[in-house]
Protein backbone atom coordinates (compact mmCIF):
# COMPACT_ATOMS: atom_id res chain seq x y z
CA UNK A 1 0.00 0.00 0.00
CA UNK A 2 3.04 2.26 0.34
CA UNK A 3 2.98 3.23 -3.34
CA UNK A 4 -0.76 4.00 -3.44
CA UNK A 5 -1.53 7.65 -4.09
CA UNK A 6 -3.55 9.40 -1.41
CA UNK A 7 -5.53 12.43 -2.65
CA UNK A 8 -8.43 14.29 -1.05
CA UNK A 9 -11.36 14.61 -3.43
CA UNK A 10 -11.66 18.32 -2.59
CA UNK A 11 -8.27 18.70 -4.35
CA UNK A 12 -9.64 16.74 -7.29
CA UNK A 13 -12.60 19.13 -7.41
CA UNK A 14 -10.40 22.22 -7.58
CA UNK A 15 -8.17 20.76 -10.26
CA UNK A 16 -11.14 19.56 -12.32
CA UNK A 17 -12.75 23.01 -12.19
CA UNK A 18 -9.57 24.65 -13.48
CA UNK A 19 -9.29 22.15 -16.34
CA UNK A 20 -12.97 22.58 -17.20
CA UNK A 21 -12.64 26.36 -17.10
CA UNK A 22 -9.83 26.24 -19.63
CA UNK A 23 -12.09 24.38 -22.04
CA UNK A 24 -15.40 26.17 -21.48
CA UNK A 25 -15.84 29.93 -21.15
CA UNK A 26 -19.31 29.53 -19.64
CA UNK A 27 -17.95 27.89 -16.46
CA UNK A 28 -17.94 30.27 -13.48
CA UNK A 29 -17.39 29.56 -9.80
CA UNK A 30 -18.97 30.99 -6.67
CA UNK A 31 -17.50 30.46 -3.23
CA UNK A 32 -18.48 31.51 0.28
CA UNK A 33 -15.16 32.74 1.67
CA UNK A 34 -13.71 29.21 1.71
CA UNK A 35 -11.79 29.03 -1.58
CA UNK A 36 -8.67 27.75 0.16
CA UNK A 37 -10.57 24.93 1.85
CA UNK A 38 -12.87 23.98 -1.03
CA UNK A 39 -9.91 24.26 -3.43
CA UNK A 40 -11.78 26.53 -5.82
CA UNK A 41 -8.71 28.73 -5.28
CA UNK A 42 -7.12 26.69 -8.10
CA UNK A 43 -9.81 27.98 -10.47
CA UNK A 44 -9.58 31.47 -8.93
CA UNK A 45 -5.86 31.67 -9.69
CA UNK A 46 -6.37 30.61 -13.30
CA UNK A 47 -9.55 32.62 -13.98
CA UNK A 48 -9.85 35.47 -11.44
CA UNK A 49 -12.56 37.22 -13.48
CA UNK A 50 -14.78 34.12 -13.36
CA UNK A 51 -14.49 33.39 -9.64
CA UNK A 52 -16.76 35.21 -7.20
CA UNK A 53 -16.34 35.25 -3.43
CA UNK A 54 -19.78 35.84 -1.95
CA UNK A 55 -18.52 36.00 1.62
CA UNK A 56 -20.04 34.02 4.47
CA UNK A 57 -23.47 34.22 2.85
CA UNK A 58 -24.23 30.83 1.37
CA UNK A 59 -27.90 31.52 0.69
CA UNK A 60 -26.97 34.61 -1.33
CA UNK A 61 -24.29 32.58 -3.14
CA UNK A 62 -26.82 29.97 -4.29
CA UNK A 63 -29.27 32.68 -5.37
CA UNK A 64 -26.50 34.38 -7.37
CA UNK A 65 -25.61 31.05 -8.98
CA UNK A 66 -29.26 30.58 -9.93
CA UNK A 67 -29.26 33.99 -11.59
CA UNK A 68 -26.09 33.14 -13.52
CA UNK A 69 -27.62 29.86 -14.70
CA UNK A 70 -30.72 31.74 -15.87
CA UNK A 71 -28.37 33.82 -18.06
CA UNK A 72 -26.97 30.71 -19.74
CA UNK A 73 -23.77 30.29 -17.71
CA UNK A 74 -22.80 27.09 -15.89
CA UNK A 75 -22.10 28.06 -12.27
CA UNK A 76 -20.43 25.84 -9.69
CA UNK A 77 -21.40 27.01 -6.19
CA UNK A 78 -19.03 25.78 -3.48
CA UNK A 79 -18.91 25.63 0.29
CA UNK A 80 -18.77 23.06 3.08
CA UNK A 81 -21.55 20.47 2.84
CA UNK A 82 -23.09 21.72 6.08
CA UNK A 83 -23.55 25.18 4.59
CA UNK A 84 -24.22 24.32 0.93
CA UNK A 85 -26.89 21.73 1.73
CA UNK A 86 -27.95 22.90 5.19
CA UNK A 87 -27.78 26.66 5.53
CA UNK A 88 -28.74 27.31 1.91
CA UNK A 89 -31.38 24.58 1.63
CA UNK A 90 -34.26 26.96 0.95
CA UNK A 91 -32.40 28.66 -1.91
CA UNK A 92 -31.28 25.31 -3.35
CA UNK A 93 -34.89 24.12 -3.25
CA UNK A 94 -36.72 27.22 -4.45
CA UNK A 95 -34.16 29.08 -6.57
CA UNK A 96 -32.39 26.09 -8.17
CA UNK A 97 -34.51 22.95 -7.82
CA UNK A 98 -37.98 24.34 -8.48
CA UNK A 99 -37.06 26.12 -11.75
CA UNK A 100 -34.64 23.24 -12.58
CA UNK A 101 -31.76 25.61 -13.21
CA UNK A 102 -28.37 24.40 -14.39
CA UNK A 103 -26.51 24.97 -11.12
CA UNK A 104 -23.79 22.60 -9.91
CA UNK A 105 -23.15 22.49 -6.17
CA UNK A 106 -19.69 21.38 -5.08
CA UNK A 107 -19.88 20.62 -1.37
CA UNK A 108 -16.66 19.76 0.43
CA UNK A 109 -15.94 18.62 4.00
CA UNK A 110 -18.87 16.19 4.11
CA UNK A 111 -19.31 13.53 6.77
CA UNK A 112 -17.47 13.01 10.06
CA UNK A 113 -14.01 12.88 8.46
CA UNK A 114 -13.98 16.67 8.78
CA UNK A 115 -12.53 15.61 12.14
CA UNK A 116 -11.43 18.36 14.48
CA UNK A 117 -14.03 20.81 13.12
CA UNK A 118 -16.58 18.95 15.24
CA UNK A 119 -20.29 18.21 15.09
CA UNK A 120 -21.34 21.64 13.81
CA UNK A 121 -19.38 21.09 10.57
CA UNK A 122 -19.71 17.31 10.22
CA UNK A 123 -22.63 17.17 7.82
CA UNK A 124 -24.14 13.69 7.74
CA UNK A 125 -27.53 14.81 6.46
CA UNK A 126 -26.72 16.29 3.04
CA UNK A 127 -27.62 13.26 0.91
CA UNK A 128 -31.02 13.12 2.59
CA UNK A 129 -31.65 16.84 2.11
CA UNK A 130 -30.57 16.91 -1.53
CA UNK A 131 -32.33 13.63 -2.44
CA UNK A 132 -35.60 15.20 -1.32
CA UNK A 133 -35.39 17.92 -3.99
CA UNK A 134 -37.14 16.83 -7.22
CA UNK A 135 -34.76 16.56 -10.17
CA UNK A 136 -31.57 16.93 -8.11
CA UNK A 137 -28.69 14.59 -8.97
CA UNK A 138 -26.75 13.54 -5.85
CA UNK A 139 -23.24 12.06 -6.06
CA UNK A 140 -20.19 11.24 -3.95
CA UNK A 141 -16.96 10.03 -5.64
CA UNK A 142 -14.70 7.27 -4.36
CA UNK A 143 -11.32 8.67 -5.42
CA UNK A 144 -9.45 11.38 -7.33
CA UNK A 145 -10.04 9.90 -10.77
CA UNK A 146 -13.76 9.48 -10.25
CA UNK A 147 -14.10 12.93 -8.68
CA UNK A 148 -12.56 14.66 -11.70
CA UNK A 149 -14.70 12.64 -14.11
CA UNK A 150 -17.77 13.44 -12.01
CA UNK A 151 -17.19 17.19 -12.32
CA UNK A 152 -17.06 16.85 -16.11
CA UNK A 153 -20.22 14.74 -16.11
CA UNK A 154 -21.94 17.37 -13.96
CA UNK A 155 -21.03 20.07 -16.47
CA UNK A 156 -22.43 17.99 -19.34
CA UNK A 157 -25.66 17.25 -17.46
CA UNK A 158 -28.49 19.73 -17.98
CA UNK A 159 -30.01 20.45 -14.58
CA UNK A 160 -29.09 20.78 -10.90
CA UNK A 161 -26.35 18.59 -9.46
CA UNK A 162 -25.06 18.11 -5.91
CA UNK A 163 -21.57 16.64 -5.47
CA UNK A 164 -19.94 15.89 -2.13
CA UNK A 165 -16.15 15.94 -1.81
CA UNK A 166 -13.98 15.02 1.17
CA UNK A 167 -11.28 16.68 3.22
CA UNK A 168 -9.22 13.58 4.04
CA UNK A 169 -6.78 12.05 1.53
CA UNK A 170 -8.04 8.67 0.30
CA UNK A 171 -6.51 5.95 -1.92
CA UNK A 172 -6.63 6.38 -5.70
CA UNK A 173 -7.56 2.99 -7.18
CA UNK A 174 -9.07 3.87 -10.57
CA UNK A 175 -6.95 3.93 -13.73
CA UNK A 176 -7.52 7.33 -15.32
CA UNK A 177 -6.76 6.03 -18.81
CA UNK A 178 -9.53 3.42 -18.71
CA UNK A 179 -12.10 4.93 -16.36
CA UNK A 180 -15.45 6.13 -17.66
CA UNK A 181 -18.06 7.78 -15.45
CA UNK A 182 -21.78 7.94 -16.12
CA UNK A 183 -24.35 9.62 -13.89
CA UNK A 184 -26.77 7.06 -12.47
CA UNK A 185 -24.54 4.04 -13.04
CA UNK A 186 -22.84 1.98 -10.35
CA UNK A 187 -19.58 0.09 -10.79
CA UNK A 188 -18.73 -3.48 -9.78
CA UNK A 189 -15.20 -3.38 -8.38
CA UNK A 190 -15.06 -6.93 -7.06
CA UNK A 191 -17.17 -9.92 -8.02
CA UNK A 192 -18.82 -12.07 -5.38
CA UNK A 193 -21.82 -14.29 -4.71
CA UNK A 194 -22.38 -14.51 -0.93
CA UNK A 195 -23.13 -10.85 -0.18
CA UNK A 196 -23.06 -7.53 -2.04
CA UNK A 197 -21.46 -4.51 -0.39
CA UNK A 198 -22.62 -1.17 -1.84
CA UNK A 199 -20.60 1.89 -0.84
CA UNK A 200 -19.73 5.42 -1.90
CA UNK A 201 -17.20 8.11 -1.05
CA UNK A 202 -14.28 7.16 1.16
CA UNK A 203 -16.03 3.99 2.29
CA UNK A 204 -15.49 2.38 -1.12
CA UNK A 205 -11.80 1.85 -0.34
CA UNK A 206 -12.80 0.45 3.06
CA UNK A 207 -15.30 -1.88 1.38
CA UNK A 208 -12.60 -3.16 -0.95
CA UNK A 209 -10.34 -3.92 2.00
CA UNK A 210 -13.24 -5.67 3.71
CA UNK A 211 -13.81 -7.72 0.55
CA UNK A 212 -10.23 -8.97 0.68
CA UNK A 213 -10.53 -9.89 4.35
CA UNK A 214 -13.80 -11.71 3.71
CA UNK A 215 -12.24 -13.68 0.86
CA UNK A 216 -9.55 -14.90 3.24
CA UNK A 217 -12.36 -16.11 5.51
CA UNK A 218 -14.00 -17.97 2.63
CA UNK A 219 -16.76 -15.42 2.00
CA UNK A 220 -17.30 -14.16 -1.55
CA UNK A 221 -18.26 -10.47 -1.37
CA UNK A 222 -19.28 -8.40 -4.37
CA UNK A 223 -18.15 -4.78 -3.91
CA UNK A 224 -20.05 -2.08 -5.78
CA UNK A 225 -19.17 1.59 -5.99
CA UNK A 226 -22.50 3.44 -5.96
CA UNK A 227 -21.22 6.96 -6.56
CA UNK A 228 -24.60 8.23 -7.74
CA UNK A 229 -27.11 8.13 -4.91
CA UNK A 230 -29.81 9.76 -7.01
CA UNK A 231 -30.75 8.58 -9.57
CA UNK A 232 -29.93 5.16 -8.14
CA UNK A 233 -28.74 2.41 -10.46
CA UNK A 234 -31.79 0.24 -9.80
CA UNK A 235 -30.86 -2.42 -12.34
CA UNK A 236 -27.47 -3.03 -10.69
CA UNK A 237 -28.96 -3.11 -7.18
CA UNK A 238 -31.64 -5.60 -8.20
CA UNK A 239 -29.08 -7.79 -9.98
CA UNK A 240 -26.90 -7.83 -6.85
CA UNK A 241 -29.91 -8.69 -4.69
CA UNK A 242 -30.99 -11.55 -6.96
CA UNK A 243 -27.52 -13.06 -7.24
CA UNK A 244 -26.08 -12.41 -3.76
CA UNK A 245 -29.29 -12.63 -1.66
CA UNK A 246 -27.92 -10.20 0.96
CA UNK A 247 -27.02 -6.49 0.74
CA UNK A 248 -24.80 -4.35 2.97
CA UNK A 249 -24.70 -0.57 2.34
CA UNK A 250 -21.86 1.65 3.57
CA UNK A 251 -21.76 5.44 3.61
CA UNK A 252 -20.24 8.34 5.53
CA UNK A 253 -23.70 9.70 6.12
CA UNK A 254 -26.59 9.16 8.47
CA UNK A 255 -28.34 5.82 8.06
CA UNK A 256 -31.43 8.01 7.68
CA UNK A 257 -32.08 9.29 4.17
CA UNK A 258 -28.94 8.29 2.30
CA UNK A 259 -27.75 5.41 0.11
CA UNK A 260 -28.98 2.76 2.55
CA UNK A 261 -32.52 4.08 2.60
CA UNK A 262 -32.54 4.49 -1.19
CA UNK A 263 -31.55 0.83 -1.57
CA UNK A 264 -34.06 -0.33 1.06
CA UNK A 265 -36.87 1.62 -0.61
CA UNK A 266 -36.15 0.02 -3.95
CA UNK A 267 -35.82 -3.53 -2.64
CA UNK A 268 -38.87 -3.35 -0.37
CA UNK A 269 -41.03 -2.58 -3.40
CA UNK A 270 -39.42 -4.70 -6.10
CA UNK A 271 -37.38 -7.51 -4.52
CA UNK A 272 -37.49 -7.89 -0.71
CA UNK A 273 -33.95 -8.74 0.39
CA UNK A 274 -32.13 -8.75 3.76
CA UNK A 275 -30.26 -5.42 4.06
CA UNK A 276 -27.97 -3.98 6.73
CA UNK A 277 -26.92 -0.32 6.69
CA UNK A 278 -23.55 0.93 7.88
CA UNK A 279 -23.42 4.66 8.45
CA UNK A 280 -23.72 7.23 11.19
CA UNK A 281 -26.55 6.14 13.46
CA UNK A 282 -29.12 8.64 14.72
CA UNK A 283 -26.52 10.84 16.42
CA UNK A 284 -24.26 13.84 15.89
CA UNK A 285 -20.53 13.58 15.36
CA UNK A 286 -17.88 15.00 17.65
CA UNK A 287 -14.41 16.45 17.40
CA UNK A 288 -11.40 14.20 16.85
CA UNK A 289 -8.87 12.94 14.27
CA UNK A 290 -10.62 11.74 11.12
CA UNK A 291 -9.24 8.20 11.24
CA UNK A 292 -10.18 7.73 14.88
CA UNK A 293 -13.69 9.04 14.26
CA UNK A 294 -14.27 6.68 11.33
CA UNK A 295 -13.33 3.74 13.52
CA UNK A 296 -15.38 5.02 16.46
CA UNK A 297 -18.49 5.31 14.28
CA UNK A 298 -17.97 1.89 12.69
CA UNK A 299 -17.00 3.26 9.28
CA UNK A 300 -13.99 1.00 8.79
CA UNK A 301 -13.02 -2.06 6.79
CA UNK A 302 -12.94 -4.11 9.98
CA UNK A 303 -16.52 -3.23 10.91
CA UNK A 304 -17.75 -3.78 7.34
CA UNK A 305 -16.17 -7.24 7.28
CA UNK A 306 -17.53 -8.07 10.73
CA UNK A 307 -21.07 -7.05 9.75
CA UNK A 308 -20.85 -8.98 6.47
CA UNK A 309 -19.68 -12.12 8.29
CA UNK A 310 -22.60 -11.84 10.69
CA UNK A 311 -25.05 -11.55 7.78
CA UNK A 312 -23.61 -14.52 5.92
Amino acid sequence: MADVKMIATRDSYGNALAALGAEHDDVIVFDADLAGATKTSVFQKAFPDRHFNCGIAEANMVAAAAGAAAMGLVPFASSFAMFAAGRAFEQVRNSVGYPRLNVKIGATHGGISVGEDGASHQCCEDFALMRSIPGMVVMSPADDVEAKAMVRAAYAHQGPVYMRFGRSPIPVFHDEADFRFEIGKGEVLREGTDIAILANGLLVAEALEAGKALAEAGISARVINMATIKPLDEELVLKAARECKKILTCEEHSVIGGLGEAVCSLLSEKLPTPVRRIGVNDEFGHSGPAGALLKAFGLSAEHIAETARAMV
